[in-house]
């Protein structure tokens, strides 16, 4: 019996090394959030346009579910997603807000005066500190915050394909 154990032990690693390539919504590029279930962390940004006052934590405690994505001017994938910001914002009505994350103001400006604003408020996160408390590994990244301020999904990089309609879309629907 103790010869076949070498054998037994290398089947059953196989096993678990070919369920974890097929699972459907697994992605090895992608680092699973923390933050889920959590609520957002304390911060106050300042607005991206002039007349726009701080962004707080306390915004996302206004009894409706919220998406904020963090996104930059120099960010190629944030381009690609932008289409898809829009539709949920205009065909859906979901409140975005936008972070603009180490970037400068009026490059961020720039980008939504090229593409559209999709976003109800937006704030500069110029050194990054609120992405490092969101968790963010890198733009873009769009987080659903249920109406009592907590955390519910994280879409890790850019909107595109059906990803709307098939993650995106039904996490901000069960936030609600």
């Amino acid at each position: 019996m103790q010869r076949f154990l070498p054998l037994v032990i290398v089947l059953a690693l196989f096993a678990v090394f070919l369920r974890m390539m097929t699972l459907e919504d697994r992605n090895p590029n992608e680092i699973k959030s923390v933050m889920i279930g959590k609520p957002v962390p304390e911060f106050t940004l300042p607005g991206l346009l002039r007349r726009e006052a701080a962004i707080t934590d306390e915004f996302f405690k206004s009894g409706q579910p919220v998406l904020v994505n963090f996104f930059a001017s120099w960010c190629v994938p944030c381009r690609a997603e932008h289409e898809k910001l829009m539709q949920l914002a205009n065909e859906h009505g979901a409140t975005i807000v936008g972070v603009a994350y180490k970037d400068e103001p009026s490059a961020a400006l720039g980008f939504l005066d090229e593409l559209g604003n999709p976003y109800q408020r937006t704030a500069v996160d110029r050194d990054g500190r609120l992405a490092i408390d969101f968790g963010v590994t890198g733009v873009p990244e769009t987080f659903v915050i249920d109406g009592d301020g907590n955390i519910t999904y994280r879409h890790w990089g850019p909107i595109v394909g059906d990803g709307l309609e098939a993650k995106v879309l039904p996490a901000f629907e069960a936030a609600q």
